[in-house]
């Protein structure tokens, strides 16, 4: 059986877009001596696992989240993890970056608006960026592990999540929680993603021959 959890070295969906990262890295190593990433809501635990697939002693990897206490956890060589929110990096200049990477990060900054300004961000910052998020039309939802959850009235769906625990979701005690945690992921579908990332291939990820998520790659600014 694969081993498709997150947070695995043994998920052959992230080893899979690692290695469409490294591509991407590798061209810009083919110029320059460093590649600079920018992941983009990004954490060490991630790069503890994944790092290996990329030429570590050649990149640098900073990870801008709102909340760098739980995503600094533990140190990674060539990985920083500082504040930043997604949709307005600041503090980061245009083009700072060769490759700017975010992984299941978009569904979770908020509305349309919120997904409109991370797409600007990640476009602004870097020549090169790779995106991924889960499909809206997968039956599955990727963060309760539950089938059809994300296509219920949100009046049932919450109700579901008051009574049973959900892949990483908990049980919630109260109609606020549970309508929260159930907003704090919005899917997007192949014209919502396409229209967000329009100057870049949209590839689909494929699970059991339907499309699981939605990869946006750019190799470099538009002409």
């Amino acid at each position: 059986m694969l081993d498709v959890r997150p947070d695995s070295a043994g998920n052959p969906y992230r080893r899979a877009r690692l290695a469409r990262l490294r591509a991407l890295v590798d061209e810009v190593l083919a110029r320059k001596p460093l590649c600079r990433i920018v992941d983009i809501g990004g954490t060490s635990g991630f790069w503890r696992l994944w790092l290996a697939e990329l030429p570590a002693d050649r990149v640098q990897v900073d990870c801008y989240n709102l909340d760098p206490a739980h995503a600094d956890v533990g140190r990674v060589e060539h990985v920083r993890v500082m504040h930043g929110d997604a949709t307005r990096l600041s503090q980061v200049a245009d083009g700072a970056y060769d490759v700017a990477f975010s992984n299941s990060v978009i569904e979770h900054v908020g509305l349309w608006n919120a997904q409109l300004a991370m797409a600007r961000e990640v476009k602004r910052v870097a020549p090169v960026y790779f995106v991924q998020t889960p499909y809206f039309w997968f039956p599955v939802e990727p963060h309760a592990r539950a089938p059809f959850l994300h296509w219920m009235p949100e009046s049932w769906a919450y109700r579901i999540l008051m009574r049973r625990r959900l892949g990483f979701w908990p049980k919630q005690e109260t109609v606020a929680e549970a309508v929260g945690m159930l907003q704090s992921a919005r899917m997007l579908d192949q014209a919502q993603f396409r229209a967000l990332f329009d100057d870049a291939e949209i590839i689909r990820e494929k699970a059991f021959g339907l499309t699981k998520s939605l990869m946006a790659i750019r190799r470099s600014h538009p002409r």
